[in-house]
């Protein structure tokens, strides 16, 4: 099996041996004691389908393309890898491609408030003609870009007599360089007896033999170009928390914390509000949405987690308002459990599809939940990220770090989910049915120096025969493996898998960090 389904069935040998993580890449990265820039930190990550393109968004509004390299160095294709003695086992590096300024800061004079120009989202589509498109967002307004390679047009020059000199007081032929005659900017000559270009030159009888108009030509140059195709704005009374495109090429969605919304690349004028959770008394609200996903193959399929902690699917043809959902995802609270903070820390920062589209992978404040679509009673597996901080939540609560936002990763083949942390560290855990692997990993050029030892066996849910609730991860309260106490002030909220191999690009601040097993 391939893609998701790897994920519940095992492979014939049991479940495969935890991964061996090394660094690969930094671009920006900080010297001792250097101070980060607000706008400089990196808010979004994301690869492209194929993989050899990496974009990040920054809360300055810039957006950053990276493109694979070491592919184009050997050959291109795995294929021709296999044909001579290159290692096929290469791991993805990557160069600094080009850059551009997606969103400027705004204010909304109606409603007196500050639109910041942070990329809160960045979803890439499809490739046409050699050129890249992509959706980016920021709270309020999305935009289309299209990144294309384009020849360098130049002017050529223009000149009266190609014995004379030209109107920009080059020389227009080369029999001219030994010519001791010295000429203004502007084309005219210190020496009047010489018939040379000026502002009161006098024609020779009979005109000139001789007129070169300046023409347009192009050189073998190239450079990149962005260009913002089209702006998709005022359809959102609240910040914007995911964008998602369609499998079918042509829609996507626009979350806020109250509505989804339906567009079509090609129109930016109208769009289809598809989930209302708005009551007509906004006292009555009880819930928010929190991120929306499209099914990766079912163009009629999507996905959107709330703060309660719970995930609807709804499907496009039974209603053009899907109020209604299809399926309700949620885990039964536990009898007794219940405190101040249960509803803050169930509230689910991220969602993303498996790329077959059968498991969904969640993530709150304090645990990983992956969930197969088949089967609504509770997820199949969970992961314990941060139990440790139990103990903890009413000084997060004060500082407002239970509201941090983690995002969260599955692998391309489905056997291993990871997410961020804090003290920049970013957990891998094995989603294979038996795996017991728990890796602990620092966004650093050591990235194993915080490593943790997985435990020897995961616990299992006795209610089921399935594959059922496997919870591991756990560490000891406040501190990692070394004793070091955990910085609430470094957290790594963003992380991407790369679709086809085990690389993940995760970002710390303003450093982007790349590493590959």
């Amino acid at each position: 099996m391939n893609g998701g389904d790897e994920v519940v069935a095992a492979a014939p040998g049991g479940p495969p041996p935890p991964l061996e993580w090394k660094f690969s890449q930094v671009f920006g990265e900080r010297t001792a004691g250097e101070e980060v820039q607000e706008v400089d930190i990196i808010s979004a990550i994301e690869f492209d389908k194929s993989g050899d393109h990496l974009a990040t968004g920054d809360r300055g509004g810039r957006v950053v393309l990276f493109e694979r390299t070491d592919l184009k160095d050997h050959g291109g294709s795995r294929r021709d890898l296999e044909r001579v003695d290159y290692p096929t086992s290469r791991h993805p590096e990557f160069r600094y491609k080009t850059e551009f300024q997606s969103h400027e800061p705004e204010f909304d004079y109606l409603k007196s408030l500050e639109i910041e120009e942070k990329i809160n989202k960045i979803r890439w589509c499809q490739t046409a003609n050699g050129a890249l498109f992509l959706l980016s967002t920021n709270d309020k307004t999305i935009k289309f870009w299209k990144v294309q390679e384009k020849k360098v047009k130049k002017i050529s020059e223009m000149n009266v007599d190609p014995s004379k000199a030209v109107g920009n007081g080059s020389l227009a032929s080369s029999s001219n360089l030994s010519s001791p005659k010295t000429f203004l900017a502007n084309g005219g000559c210190p020496d009047r007896s010489f018939s040379c270009l000026s502002n009161d030159i006098s024609f020779p009888p009979g005109g000139i033999p001789l007129l070169r108009l300046p023409q347009v030509v192009t050189s073998h140059e190239t450079s990149l170009v962005a260009r913002c195709r089209r702006v998709y704005a005022h359809a959102h009374d609240y910040h914007i928390n995911s964008i998602s495109n369609n499998s079918d090429g042509e829609t996507f969605i626009s979350a806020d914390d109250l509505r989804i919304n339906l567009w079509n690349l090609e129109i930016s004028n109208q769009s289809f509000n598809i989930v209302d959770v708005k009551p007509a008394n906004m006292e009555d609200l009880t819930e928010v949405i929190t991120s929306a996903e499209f099914h990766p193959t079912h163009c009629n399929t999507l996905a959107y987690s709330s703060s309660k902690g719970s995930i609807r699917l709804i499907d496009l043809r039974q209603s053009a308002l899907c109020d209604s959902h299809a399926k309700l995802f949620e885990e039964p609270e536990a009898p007794g459990a219940r405190s101040f903070f249960t509803e803050i820390i169930a509230s689910i920062s991220d969602i993303k599809f498996g790329k077959e589209g059968r498991y969904i992978l969640s993530r709150d404040y304090m645990t990983l939940k992956l969930w197969d679509i088949n089967m609504d009673s509770g997820p199949v597996q969970t992961f314990q990220v941060h139990e440790y901080l139990r103990p903890k939540l009413c000084d997060l609560y004060e500082n407002d770090s239970i509201f941090d936002k983690f995002e969260c990763c599955l692998s391309g083949d489905g056997s291993r989910v990871a997410t961020g942390s804090y003290s920049n560290l970013f957990r891998v855990f094995g989603s294979a049915t038996g795996s017991t692997e728990a890796t602990t990993l620092e966004a650093s050029k050591n990235p194993m120096r915080r490593q943790v030892q997985t435990p020897s066996r995961p616990s299992r849910s006795l209610s089921s025969s399935i594959t059922r609730v496997v919870r591991r991860g756990a560490e000891s309260p406040g501190v990692d493996a070394n004793g070091n106490c955990y910085d609430f002030t470094t957290k790594l909220l963003h992380l991407a898998w790369h679709p086809n191999e085990n690389s993940i690009a995760c970002a710390a601040a303003n450093s982007l960090y790349m590493y590959y097993a």
